[in-house]
């Protein structure tokens, strides 16, 4: 940026450092107009780890910035003497993370994070230098350290656009693509990496080289300390991901993992697995009487061999931590299992399933895998997996290892299986009963059927005769043992999802959500001692046959479904609504910004409600006992359009009302092939859009003229699944969501076409994934849900023609409720300064967008606590 002097404030009698704008910058009124707008948002960070700046000055046609004084060395003076020690280089690395948390919620990303921007004072105070300043590059200079090359952009013209520093730039910086505060924290990990190991994570022998290794190469993880602990690793290897969407998406996600390194019992170093001496020190004793009488001693050192206590393992407990673009698939059977000699576990994520041996820090997708794969289990040699594809309904298998998978059935209703020694699989499916499948596949063979009842998870006990698995009735759900062949079953307890220990144990989750476990007379079928609880408020469990237990516990937001109304500002800044917490869904303020309509109720029976924000109270306004969804007021804010299911609870058709609950209910419009539902409304009032939905994986736009017979017409129809249909405040552009670009209904990204002449042109406005798009009540910003939990904003302008601005990410939208049913979980007042969001109560805890467990908890040796905790009195 030019250079930087040290200098003394006369008025206010500190030290303070400038840095002068380079001369040919000056001349240049833009980038003074930039360097202006950036020094007034960099004067905006005032955080202890950023270094501040005090003013931004003008003299006789030099512009320079006031900067903070920094005393002390740079990381990169420090990493010269070679590696700074752990326990130092974490907690220096914890107030980095803090700086730039701080920063990345202002919306600055630095994009040339490097030890030479980083400073130490003397008493160890992190300080970040040159945050978010654009640097330049002239002309070519000889004998630039790699450490220090800058990187032109690939759009420089005759001064190029420093984007970083070669050794330092994230992949897609080096590939000239647009970048976001992910390429900070990839620079973080590669400066964590330096600061531990001495040396630089890609390097190479000229710049070209060394952006190359950056976009190909991993660092050498053998240069890391020896046993540092699994939580630090594994930070590293999530900040160095390749791909930006499979980094952490936050680095207060780093922070924390790195707080909770220093803070485990354990140590920052990996503790080898120990044994637990026995009680008695036998051996001792007799082994002093050996030696005085050698003859006893022989005899007495044979008994001891023979009676020698049995080593008992050491039960070690660690914790795995799921990307946060990841969630496990909770609804049908369990998303987890263990293979049964208890060295890897599988989940099943919307993605597909994904497998992680123990000893690794990282779980990888098995390629082939079907994207909604549900309830996976091991074989019995644990080299291949059995599991539910959502997507067409199959049973099928595949290698540990990839490819493609082998289809074994047809199933309507699969409610978990399990896959026994003899080579064959036993699942259920509902009410059918649990059925039996060669591994190879054909026709399945019914073990066991009962009519009204449902079944659950079986699984073959070791004498190779007897099942035990669940059955549900209306009153609750119970475990159930029985001879397939011969005999009647026998109720072991209320409970669900048994799993029988060759060990002589059955574990169970009771009623209460708790893991359980009790010995197990094989030969009796029948429960001997007391039912022990072990772990409470577990949602899934799997548990292998040397003792591993792996589980789930349940997150908050599954426990209550009672959200909170909140104002949020640009700025993420919070104010509470004096609406008690309530099953929310959908609100949607009036055009005149006095009422908000909003769903209250769960899924079966949804109703619409008004609060009116003046008098802040709530009213019902529809009492159908189904569902009423996706409210939207008339430009006059008179009346509510909604659709609602009471006349065929699986078509919904389209009604409206007055909104003081005067009047009766008006039919607008159904169909017979699909669920029509508004979505929103134009503002003279006179065309509705509609999303329509033919299945739960295609949807379409339509819209219905509000005048006459309201005649529908259809907008958006192809082999794409298109929703969201949001019509701009003039009426001339409509954004949606599709699912062009991924060809995924889960994966969809944010467009926008004119209307209502929708085939001239389209433009793809999210990238990575987008959700819930609104309108600015103006017209000149869009806003939608980024996939990894940002409220991104476009600038928009439609004169002369439309053109869109990169999205910028406005704050973290961390605790925004999850909605189901197609609904929004936010809208923005008319005045276009707040948004009204949906959020779990104060307290609730840490809803990130994505709902369900976000941790697997892993449990080596847990028999040990069992033979300690569950015998025979």
């Amino acid at each position: 940026m030019g250079e930087v002097y040290q200098a003394k404030d006369t008025k206010l009698g500190r030290d303070v450092a400038i840095k002068v704008l380079p001369e040919e910058f000056a001349l240049d009124k833009d980038r003074v107009s930039r360097f202006q707008r950036e020094a007034k948002l960099l004067a905006s960070l005032n955080h202890p780890n950023i270094a501040a700046i005090y003013g931004l000055e003008e003299s006789e046609g030099i512009h320079f910035l006031v900067m903070e004084l920094i005393e002390g060395d740079t990381l990169k003076d420090r990493i010269k003497s070679g590696p700074i020690p752990v326990e130092e280089a974490l907690k220096l690395a914890l107030q980095m993370a803090e700086g730039l948390e701080a920063a990345h919620e202002k919306g600055v990303i630095h994009r040339d994070l490097k030890p030479a921007n980083i400073k130490v004072t003397p008493d160890g105070k992190v300080k970040i230098l040159d945050f978010g300043l654009a640097k330049a590059y002239v002309g070519d200079q000889e004998n630039i350290s790699l450490a220090d090359s800058p990187t032109i952009s690939a759009a420089a013209t005759q001064q190029g656009v420093i984007l970083g520093t070669a050794a330092y730039m994230s992949p897609e910086q080096a590939r000239g693509k647009p970048v976001d505060r992910r390429a900070d924290i990839w620079a973080f990990g590669v400066v964590l990496y330096e600061m531990l190991t001495g040396k630089a994570a890609f390097s190479g022998d000229d710049v070209t080289d060394t952006l190359a290794a950056v976009i190909r190469s991993e660092p050498e993880w053998k240069s890391l300390p020896a046993n540092l602990h699994w939580r630090l690793k594994e930070v590293l290897e999530r900040c160095l991901e390749k791909k930006a969407r499979d980094r952490y998406s936050g680095i207060s996600d780093a922070r924390v993992d790195i707080k909770k390194a220093l803070a485990d019992p354990s140590g920052i170093f990996a503790q080898p697995i120990s044994t637990i001496e026995s009680r008695r020190n036998l051996g001792s004793t007799l082994f002093l009487i050996g030696a005085a009488v050698i003859l006893v001693g022989i005899i007495v050192g044979s008994v001891i061999w023979n009676l020698r206590p049995t080593e008992v393992r050491q039960v070690m407990r660690s914790v795995y931590e799921l990307p946060v673009d990841q969630q496990l698939q909770l609804f049908g059977g369990p998303p987890i299992d263990i293979s049964p000699d208890g060295i890897r576990m599988v989940y099943s994520t919307r993605e597909g399933l994904y497998l992680r041996s123990l000893d690794e820090l990282s779980a990888k997708l098995i390629p082939g895998s079907d994207e909604r794969a549900r309830t996976p289990f091991f074989s019995p040699d644990s080299k291949s997996i059995a599991y539910f594809s959502q997507d067409d309904q199959k049973l099928k298998k595949i290698a540990i290892e990839g490819g493609a998978p082998s289809v074994l059935c047809d199933i309507e209703d699969f409610r978990g299986g399990s896959w026994v020694e003899e080579d064959f699989i036993l699942y259920s499916e509902g009410n059918k009963g649990i059925m039996k499948i060669s591994s190879s596949g054909g026709a399945p063979v019914t073990l066991i059927e009962q009519e009204s009842e449902i079944f659950f998870d079986p699984q073959i006990l070791s004498d190779g005769n007897s099942v035990i698995y669940t059955i549900g009735s209306s009153a609750q759900e119970r475990i159930m043992v029985k001879p397939h062949k011969s005999g009647e079953a026998k109720e072991l307890c209320a409970g669900s999802f048994p799993r029988y220990l060759p060990s002589g144990y059955v574990v169970y989750l009771d009623t209460e959500n708790n893991l359980c476990a009790v010995l197990f007379d094989s030969e009796r079928l029948e429960a001997v001692g007391e039912h022990v609880s072990m772990v409470q408020n577990v949602r899934r469990f799997a548990i292998s046959d040397s003792g591993t237990l792996i589980y789930t516990l349940r997150a908050p937001q599954e426990e209550s479904s009672k959200y909170t109304l909140v104002w949020v500002d640009r700025e993420g800044h919070e104010k509470l609504l004096e609406a008690q917490p309530n099953e929310y869904n959908s609100p949607k303020i009036s055009p005149d910004g006095k009422k908000i309509a909003i769903l209250i109720g769960g899924l079966g029976n949804q109703d619409i409600w008004i609060w009116d924000i003046d008098r802040k109270n709530l009213t019902k306004l529809t009492l159908d006992e189904t569902n009423e969804v996706q409210p939207v007021w008339t430009a006059d804010s008179k009346r509510i359009i909604y659709a609602s299911y009471h006349e065929d609870a699986s078509r919904g058709g389209i009604y409206w009302r007055p909104a003081d609950g005067s009047g009766s209910v008006e039919k607008l419009i159904s169909a017979s092939d699909r669920s029509l539902m508004p979505w929103s409304i134009t503002r003279d009032g006179k065309t509705l859009l509609i999303q329509e939905l033919v299945s739960w994986t295609n949807a379409d736009i339509g819209m219905i003229s509000m005048e006459g017979d309201y005649e529908r017409k259809a907008l958006l129809e192809n082999e794409f699944s298109e929703a969201q249909p949001t019509i701009s405040p003039d009426g001339r552009w409509l954004v949606y969501l599709s699912s062009e670009a991924t060809g995924e209904v889960m994966e969809e990204e944010v467009y926008i076409r004119p209307f209502p002449d929708v085939d001239k042109g389209r433009q793809q406005i999210s990238n990575g994934g987008g959700n819930c798009p609104l309108w600015s009540p103006d017209g000149k910003e869009l806003y939608y849900l980024s996939s990894d939990n940002y409220v991104m904003a476009v600038s928009v302008k439609t004169e002369p023609t439309l053109s869109l601005g990169t999205p910028e990410p406005l704050f973290r939208n961390t605790n925004l409720g999850l909605i189901f049913g197609g609904g929004y979980p936010w809208d923005i007042h008319p005045d276009g300064d707040r948004f009204l969001m949906i959020k779990p109560p104060v307290g609730e805890g840490g809803a990130t967008g994505i709902i369900g467990p976000r941790e697997i908890i892993i449990v080596a040796n847990w028999i040990e606590e069992l033979k300690h905790r569950v015998s025979v009195d």
